[in-house]
């Protein structure tokens, strides 16, 4: 979609061409990541911004950070509030602050009551900048617990699943099957072994006596957007707790309410003994992420000097995350996903069903892949965002449309307009 002559107009941060910002990062930047060459200017609701006059279907959404949309006015707002009357800043961590309390209070109550064998004693939150950190943050609950009850530290192992995602820090990428993750990288952490996703009797054979926990999604995003079998989340909950054993859900692409439910775990109605959350939580402004466990896990494994992050759950954040699930809860973010990924969903399916390209499409609520034939995604991809819509790769083989949740019909059909033109011709 390109604007008009009277729209167009210098946006964004800086009047540089787009060739003077490439020639920057190519000086300056890692090369970390595979990028298009598109330079996104400004953001607002599902649509992104070029200095060139493109405007540009958002079905990325940061893989799920903005669920809420673009600069929400409504987050946009507290943020400003708060830098403006002086309780944004980042504080130390040896005094408190109302606004921390109060989010971790929202939180903690957001989740359904976690770790029920544990007892109904509430939850608790701690939290970190990014997801990768509260994912560790969970590894380290499911670790001190194995040496609580006897493990020897230093032998205490989580099981993991094939094709996961938790992030690149190195503790995360040590347990990852992806190889250019962590080729190089050594040594690695140890104490992880996987097994394939959704395969539960591939699982019980690794458990032993050093086992302390499993770390799941309870719905793959980068490792293909896959939905694990009926009961295999039961399943692991039943072995978790016949062995006694933490199991650790990571909700950081799938949870509020981005697969039709606030927390994915909600499909199955199985309860973990921890979740981590993460992108979303702030409405894509501000970095932060939690761990949410029951208040006995907690109290027992975090005590002062366990833990610690500078700007985890600084106020700025906090302001970001009180006023992003406010926005989930007024605007029925969660239902309209649900209500909207149907219909996404179900036409998707209509175009695959014409599709020479297509293997299949799998998906909940608007966290949705369909896998191609020939295994290279990204090539269609590049080719929707040749028609202004920005999509990308799971696992190589499978498109990813995860957009952000405030999406409308006409947005739905403008998603499937350009499906049908790439993936049926």
């Amino acid at each position: 979609m390109t604007l008009s002559t009277n729209e167009k107009k210098m946006i964004g941060y800086s009047n540089l061409s787009d060739k003077e910002i490439l020639d920057i990062d190519n000086i300056y930047g890692a090369r970390h990541y595979r990028r298009l060459k598109t330079i996104v200017r400004k953001t607002e609701g599902a649509w992104l911004y070029t200095q060139d006059g493109r405007k540009i279907l958002d079905c990325l959404a940061a893989y799920s950070a903005a669920n809420a949309g673009h600069h929400h006015p409504k987050i946009v707002a507290a943020l400003v509030k708060a830098l403006r009357e002086g309780y944004g800043s980042v504080i130390s961590n040896v005094v408190y602050t109302d606004v921390l309390s109060l989010f971790l209070k929202r939180v903690s109550e957001l989740v359904p009551q976690l770790g029920l064998r544990f007892g109904n004693n509430g939850n608790k939150a701690l939290p970190k900048n990014g997801g990768v950190e509260s994912v560790e943050t969970a590894v380290k609950l499911a670790r001190y617990y194995g040496y609580k009850k006897g493990i020897p530290d230093g032998k205490q192992e989580i099981i993991v699943f094939d094709k996961n995602f938790h992030g690149r820090m190195i503790t995360t990428i040590s347990f990852s099957t992806t190889n250019k993750y962590k080729e190089g990288f050594g040594p690695l952490t140890p104490g992880f072994k996987s097994a394939p996703y959704g395969d539960l009797e591939a699982t019980k054979k690794l458990v032993n006596e050093n086992t302390c926990g499993i770390l799941v999604e309870p719905q793959q995003g980068e490792g293909g957007m896959y939905i694990p079998p009926a009961g295999f989340l039961a399943g692991l909950r039943e072995l978790c707790d016949k062995h006694d054993m933490l199991l650790l859900f990571d909700e950081i692409q799938v949870g509020l309410g981005r697969t039709g439910k606030a927390f994915c775990l909600e499909h199955e109605n199985v309860i973990p003994d921890a979740v981590t959350l993460g992108k979303a939580i702030a409405g894509g402004l501000v970095p932060v992420s939690v761990m949410v466990t029951n208040k006995k896990l907690m109290d027992d494994t975090f005590s002062p000097g366990k833990d610690g992050s500078t700007f985890g759950g600084y106020p700025l954040a906090c302001v970001a995350g009180l006023a992003a699930i406010d926005v989930m809860e007024e605007e029925n973010l969660v239902q309209r996903s649900a209500e909207t990924g149907k219909v996404l969903l179900e036409k998707i399916k209509d175009i695959a069903s014409r599709s020479k390209a297509v293997k299949e499409v799998r998906g909940r609520g608007l966290f949705i892949g369909i896998e191609v034939k020939d295994g290279d995604a990204m090539k269609y991809c590049e080719q929707l965002l040749e028609l202004d819509m920005l999509a990308n790769d799971s696992y190589g083989h499978t498109i990813r449309i995860s957009p952000p949740l405030i999406i409308n019909d006409e947005e739905v059909d403008y998603i499937c307009e350009r499906l049908e033109k790439v993936l049926v011709g």
